[in-house]
């Protein structure tokens, strides 16, 4: 790829004279850009451009691409240079679904075990935070992994949780499949033999009916989100200061932008009141579309009515706007994805329910988003989709199935017909053993169809629905995208079905802008877009596929403004003020965890593996581990296996 000509810079520069002579007499006077930043390798997604040597940013914005001998000379007194070092600068990530404001409230309470590569780790992370915990507060550890990350291919037994935390609650939610809560919890939250079965949901009891710890999914999810909002809630100032700082682990993580899609037990306006002060303020570090989720089942009419008066749709800027409805219409159009559970079936009524609410947005010309997992799903509701644009055409909003796992050919024909989209997250890189244990592994191939569904024209772009089920990291999704492995090291996806990683980089990228009306505004480095970019602690485009999940940024701008340095550029972040309370788990342990930084714990438990190959289960210990070790920098190690001295082990 080649550098633009003198001609592109000089037509940038064009464009940005022309973008100054709107502003006052004095700033239009001093045209030298805000930020240079030079001698890297430059990623702009901009097919025009794609491999500048420099870009400049004026007023929040990207005002010039070219050559470095072109820019470096416009600097002025006021302009800062920014030598990149070799490394590599690409826009600023954008996740098209992330449960951010929901997961900001909460953040500073939660112990995350994202990324722990060992169940030894996460069980000692757990004991050190237990010890600091003070009553009544809980440890709680929501989502973001899964047992087949652990070395040790498991969850932690009720026992052991139990005598890591005897007197302080502990509640351990898995995807939305289970949750496990210790004696002290269960206490808590009240549960004893007379507590009764939820709808679609299990209390797991022993032989005298005593709750044991676990608690089901079968299949909805109600029991776990219900019991986990039982637990102390943090003052404003709290939640403040932990929104502020979860959106900073998203920017040492690249990311600059989200679409919020709302959540359950998330009230609109009140729950939303942190992240409009913060919005206000201006001390937002990541942009932020929120959609509105409807909160109770057979009154979802009445939300959508009040909202669609009260509301516009956009209404806000570039950094917090609304925009539109979902992911959750109607309750009974859901479809719970734990794939450990036969695919939930929907009641009759889902389709005059849908339609109702469908109505109302269409004739407001809000756009919406709808949880859709399978396609049974996505069928019925696009009956209903077809029925309302017969009569009021939809093709415009920019409205989107989310998930939509097993969608089907036909499906995707129809979706793009209407002229809408799909927006797919990394769910199967935590789910995806699971999958194929019920439908087999032919079924995982294409599951969700990205490739498919880029080859058919129709509208896709990827995030995470991070923070319950999967992590928030966007890098795990663009490792998924790209290798089409689970985070427990499950090839799933063939090399057919798999992205190339500049088109799996636009999915988190430039694609996501079309999911909330901003295109040609963000997700590119191109001259009038908004200058929001990352550099990368390695290059994306050179790192061995095992690596792809590990990469963080060292410099994360948002509107030609840094808000995360770390390294050479820890000097030009804005400081941020120490996780509250101080008994948070983020001050201890931070958010997603560095891979390398457990190795140790890792590398004991696969060493406890391999000590079963003397054993009575010693066949079983090592096929566990050896699959397993193929995917993680420990297990390639041959001079560690040669070091245990057990002859199975030999490569």
């Amino acid at each position: 790829m080649t550098a633009p000509t003198r001609r592109t810079v000089a037509g940038g520069l064009a464009a940005l004279s022309l973008a100054l002579s709107s502003r006052s007499p004095a700033m239009a006077a001093d045209a030298a850009p805000d930020m240079i930043l030079h001698n890297g390798r430059i990623t702009t997604l901009d097919r025009a451009h794609p491999a500048p040597e420099a870009v400049a940013v004026t007023a929040g914005r990207f005002s010039a691409v070219g050559e470095a001998a072109t820019l470096l000379p416009t600097a002025g007194p006021g302009t800062r240079v920014i030598d990149l070092g070799g490394r590599r600068l690409i826009p600023g990530l954008i996740d098209n679904h992330l449960h951010v404001i929901r997961g900001g409230l909460n953040y500073n309470m939660e112990l995350r075990w994202d990324g722990v590569r060992s169940l030894a780790d996460a069980m000692d992370m757990l004991r050190k935070q237990v010890a600091i915990t003070p009553p009544p507060q809980w440890v709680r550890i929501i989502g973001g992994f899964t047992e087949h990350q652990f070395a040790e291919k498991r969850l932690p037994t009720l026992d052991e949780i139990n005598a890591a935390a005897p007197d302080t609650p502990v509640f351990i939610l898995h995807l939305y499949d289970r949750a496990l809560l210790n004696a002290a919890a269960l206490r808590v939250v009240g549960y004893d033999k007379n507590t009764p079965n939820p709808p679609g949901g299990e209390i797991q009891r022993a032989p005298d009916g005593t709750p044991t710890g676990l608690l089901l999914a079968k299949p909805n999810a109600t029991i776990l989100y219900a019991t986990l909002a039982k637990g102390p809630v943090l003052p404003l100032d709290y939640q403040l200061n932990s929104t502020r700082h979860f959106l900073r682990d998203l920017n040492r993580l690249g990311v600059t932008g989200a679409i919020d899609a709302g959540g359950g037990y998330q009230n609109y306006p009140d729950d939303y009141e942190v992240i409009q002060k913060l919005a206000a303020d201006g001390e937002l570090t990541v942009r932020i579309a929120y959609n509105l989720f409807t909160q109770k089942p057979k009154q979802e009419k009445d939300d959508f009515l009040r909202w669609t008066s009260n509301a516009k749709y956009q209404q806000g800027d570039d950094y917090f706007r609304l925009n539109g409805a979902g992911e959750m219409l109607v309750f009974s159009a859901a479809d719970f994805e734990d794939f450990r559970m036969e695919r939930p079936e929907l009641p009759p009524e889902m389709e005059l329910e849908l339609e109702a609410v469908v109505r109302i947005l269409v004739q407001n010309r809000w756009p919406w988003r709808l949880h859709a997992t399978y396609d049974q799903t996505i069928s019925r509701a696009l009956d209903v989709f077809e029925k309302v644009d017969r009569e009021m055409p939809i093709g415009d909003l920019h409205w989107i199935f989310d998930h939509a796992e097993t969608v089907s050919d036909r499906s995707l024909e129809r979706i793009a017909r209407l002229g809408g989209g799909v927006a797919v997250q990394h769910r199967m890189a935590y789910q995806g053993e699971y999958f194929v244990e019920r439908y087999g592994a032919r079924a995982a191939e294409a599951t969700p169809p990205v490739a498919k569904m880029l080859e058919m024209g129709v509208k896709v772009s990827a995030g995470t629905d991070a923070t319950r089920v999967a992590s928030y990291n966007p890098w795990v999704a663009l490792s998924w995208l790209t290798t089409g492995r689970t985070v427990g090291g499950m090839r799933i996806t063939p090399e057919r079905n798999r992205l190339d990683r500049e088109t799996a980089l636009r999915m988190l990228t430039e694609k996501v802008t079309w999911f909330s009306n901003e295109e040609g505004k963000k997700g590119q480095i191109a001259v009038g877009q908004l200058a929001d970019m990352a550099v990368l602690d390695r290059d994306y485009f050179g790192v061995p596929e095992d690596e792809i999940q590990d990469i963080t940024s060292v410099l994360t701008i948002l509107g030609g403004r840094v808000v995360h340095g770390a390294g050479d550029y820890a000097s030009l972040a804005p400081p941020l003020p120490p996780a509250m309370p101080d008994w948070s788990p983020v001050r201890r342990f931070g958010g997603y965890q560095d891979r390398r930084a457990s190795a140790t714990g890792t590398r004991n438990a696969l060493a406890r593996l391999a000590r079963c190959c003397d054993s009575a289960c010693g066949v079983h210990g090592h096929e566990h581990a050896r699959a397993w070790a193929a995917s993680t920098p420990a297990g390639q190690d041959q001079g560690f296996w040669g070091a245990l001295g057990c002859s199975c082990w030999a490569f």
